[in-house]
């Protein structure tokens, strides 16, 4: 007979598809569950079952009699007694004279409130039911066999198995490990024992072929990595474990080789854009094969890269802390060489992709290492960071290199390196301000709404306008306004960082030797100083000055960096900075005048600023003293100062047309030049005239006297005595720097002597001599004898001195 069908209705396709896929899913683990608290349910009856029957069957039943009876129990007997028994059938009798032999609930005495196994004793029997209970020997582990290919023979097909082999344990592995390094040092021992076997030339042949042999080796991995970069993760790993290299005799060359190929490559292979790690979502997404391929190479990048970095970084800690390694691969006294590969390869990276991963990370390694001890490593790291600052742009990697400077100053108290802060020099900060008020000034464009085009404009004028501010808009979204407002938001935090370490070591540590490179970062950024604090710096500049405990060059720091601050926002302040004036007037007679310096480039950029640009606040006593005192500087320093410093009073006659009253030795005033006075307002510039430019007149150097002449006669802009184009355009800094003589040469070099000519004496009273080849010693010795004759004769004229005519002679 088949089953009942069940009247439950089965739900239709359409019913299903409409079911969500979480309901079908809630569904699916409800009935599972379901179907497991079943099962377990059945288990424990089943095993509660079976407890019961085996304490039943070891337990011996008691007779009824032997229980306790109570009062009454006589009437229930009797009733008992006078049932009909007859009526019971003989199977029914012999099955409840059978339950009642056995232990239940029904032979309990129920007035005793003991529980039911308190009264149990232990069975007789228990030693014989332990007995024969089967023991159960440990087991031996299954082995897993593994199925061969079968053999065929002349019987038929023989099949074949073996076993797999067992898992090494870890107590095997660590006693493996322990023994790998013996083995490896013994391996080392070996080959050093191998190597003092040979005699010198042959473990120089020895190591030339080994070191070959990896060049080549290092070589191949990165041409192939280079040829095609996506697929070359795993030789790119292979190359990276060089650097692991464990033979004694090539391990310091082979590892320097590896660190700079590595570096090449990276600069090579890294993509122009930073890698982020994916999210779970993207991971999950599904992507084509060359996407998925891309994937797998950035991320396969950026871990090698990661470890190289860590390699780099690992080697100068061991070289900083002379930390020695078990293997003693590489010696001690060749970590510095290392050390020095590995710095150059952090330096090389942040400066060739500021843009990539772990940049910061690289910036707080090369930081520290501008303070090194060795000046090789410090020097270099300062110089890298210079132009990584010269190059950067948009100012992430200045923001972040400026952070760590800041972080390093204040932490080694102030104890740093010059040059360290000589590196803020180079910050690319000075246009933003520029830019920012060319923004502000203009006018945002406004775009006309709806209701004036349809008020103003017909149907195809609102179309065309549409265009037209669609088109606006994009080309508005190209200029990338963004992009500058990002760039001056970091610019202004780098500015802030640096001027809080600036103004941090003019409050604590101003007799530090950092003193000088403050000054000279303050001077280049004292136009971007808030307005609010100029007061302050002032007070602070002019304190330094008077305190006497600065050098020359400090003090001319602080008087440029006072004026550099007056000039930029300081403008709308109504100061009169006259005591710095005096300070440089009193400060022009002390320049060294024998020796190459920077110092006069410095002077003649404070002359700009306080004299030229700040032209409506100079009185004209102020100019004619500084006019004076700059003529008599001329006649004691080198000519490339010289040049400088005329050119210098070139600008003042320009810029205050009376002092040409310095040139007229008819003019006359109250009182008397006093030259000794340090007070330019008060030592009487207007009684004394320009006599020191007949004197340079005489000068050795063309270009110097080619300015002396042009002031004499009055500094004409046309006309005779006018200058030519390549003079009369160029800054006194830059002339100077035109006719530098740092390197102990003439500029412009002396014009060469003519030609060596055969050439005929003659005098004016003896026949000519013989022909002789005309050279310097000649010349000498015949002008000397001239001059001699003249001497002893009389008063030297013109025609006794030249008293030779040279025939063939240029």
């Amino acid at each position: 007979m088949a089953p009942p069908r069940s009247k439950k209705r089965k739900p239709s396709f359409r019913r299903l598809l409409k079911t969500s896929g979480a309901k079908l899913e809630n569904k699916r683990r409800n009935r599972q569950f379901k179907q497991q608290s079943t099962a377990k349910k059945h288990r424990k009856e089943q095993r509660k079952l079976r407890h019961a029957l085996k304490d039943a069957s070891a337990r011996v039943p008691a007779p009824l009699e032997r229980y306790g009876k109570r009062p009454g129990d006589e009437d229930e007997e009797e009733f008992e007694e006078s049932l009909p028994v007859d009526m019971l059938e003989e199977d029914d009798l012999e099955e409840m004279r059978a339950l009642a032999q056995k232990a239940s609930f029904l032979t309990r005495n129920l007035s005793s409130c003991e529980p039911v196994h308190a009264r149990k004793r232990k069975s007789d029997g228990t030693v014989e039911t332990y007995e024969k209970t089967p023991r159960k020997m440990q087991a031996e582990p299954e082995k897993e066999i593994i199925h061969l290919l079968p053999i065929k023979d002349k019987t038929g097909i023989i099949r074949q198995t073996m076993e797999k082999p067992v898992v090494r344990k870890v107590e095997e592995e660590e006693t493996e490990e322990e023994e790998q390094p013996e083995e490896d040092m013994t391996q080392e021992e070996q080959d050093i024992e191998m190597m003092s076997s040979l005699s010198p030339e042959e473990q120089q042949q020895l190591r030339g072929q080994k070191l070959q042999e990896r060049k080549l080796r290092i070589a191949g991995l990165a041409s192939a990595i280079l040829a095609d970069p996506v697929s070359s993760m795993k030789k790119l790993k292979e190359l990276r474990s060089i650097l692991m290299e464990t033979d004694p005799s090539v391990a310091v060359t082979v590892r320097k080789l590896v660190m700079i190929s590595l570096m090449e490559v990276f600069k090579d292979i890294v993509p122009s854009y930073r890698i982020r790690p994916l999210t779970e979502e993207e991971k999950a997404t599904k992507v084509k094969k060359e996407t998925q391929q891309l994937r797998e190479f950035e991320e396969g990048l950026v871990s090698q890269y990661k470890f190289y970095l860590e390699n780099l970084e690992q080697t100068v800690k061991d070289w900083k802390q002379k930390k020695r390694k078990k293997s003693e691969t590489v010696a001690l006294q060749a970590y510095k060489g290392l050390a020095e590969v590995a710095v150059r390869c952090l330096c090389e990276l942040m400066v060739a992709l500021p843009h990539f991963n772990f940049h910061n990370n690289i910036l707080v390694l090369v930081g520290p290492l501008m303070d090194d001890p060795c000046s090789v490593v410090s020097d270099m790291c300062c110089d890298y960071v210079k132009k990584l600052l010269k190059q950067d742009k948009m100012g992430q990697a200045s923001l972040g290199m400026v952070k760590v400077i800041s972080g390093l100053v204040k932490n080694r108290n102030y104890v740093v390196r010059p040059e360290v802060l000589k590196c803020l020099l180079c910050l690319r900060i000075k246009e933003v301000e520029v830019k920012k008020d060319s923004e502000d000034v203009a006018p945002k464009k406004k775009f006309m709404t709806f209701k004036e085009k349809k008020k103003n404009l017909s149907r195809m004028q609102r179309k065309w306008k549409k265009a037209e501010e669609k088109l606006e808009k994009e080309l508005l979204e190209a200029e990338a306004s963004e992009s500058k407002e990002k760039k001056l938001k970091l610019h202004t935090e780098t500015l802030n960082i640096v001027f809080l370490i600036y103004f941090r070591i003019l409050k604590k540590a101003q007799k530090s030797a950092l003193l000088p490179a403050v000054l000279e970062g303050l001077a280049k950024f004292a136009h971007l100083i808030n307005l609010e604090f100029f007061d302050d710096l002032l007070n602070v500049l002019h304190n330094l000055i008077e305190s006497e405990d600065l050098t020359y060059r400090e003090s001319l720091h602080c008087i440029q960096t006072s004026f550099s601050v007056l000039s930029g926002q300081g403008d709308v302040l109504n100061i009169d900075p006259l005591k710095f004036y005096t300070h440089l007037y009193k400060m022009l007679l002390q320049l060294h005048a024998g020796v190459p310096n920077d110092d006069m480039g410095i002077v003649l950029q404070c002359l700009d600023v306080m004299l030229a640009k700040r032209r409506k606040q100079v009185s004209l006593q102020r100019a004619l003293a500084f006019l004076k005192r700059l003529s008599t500087l001329a006649l004691h320093v080198l000519p490339d100062s010289a040049v400088g410093l005329l050119a210098s009073c070139r600008t003042l006659m320009h810029t205050f047309p009376r002092c040409d009253t310095l040139l007229d030795n008819e003019a006359q005033g109250s009182g008397v030049y006093l030259p000794e006075l340090d007070e330019p307002e008060y030592c009487n510039p207007q009684n004394t005239a320009l006599w020191e430019l007949h004197t340079v007149l005489r000068h050795y150097h063309p270009v110097v006297r080619t300015f002396a002449a042009h002031l004499i006669a009055g500094a004409p802009s046309e006309g005779s005595g006018a200058l030519g184009m390549e003079l009369s355009r160029r800054l006194p800094v830059d002339l100077f720097q035109d006719y530098s003589t740092k390197d102990m040469m003439f500029n412009p070099p002396v014009v060469t002597l003519a030609p060596k000519k055969k050439v005929v004496l003659k005098s004016c009273n003896t026949s000519p001599p013989r022909s002789f080849q005309w050279t310097r010693r000649t010349r000498l010795s015949v002008l000397h004898g001239c001059l001699l004759s003249s001497w002893c004769s009389g008063p030297l004229h013109q025609s006794t001195v030249f008293g030779h005519r040279l025939e063939g002679a240029d």
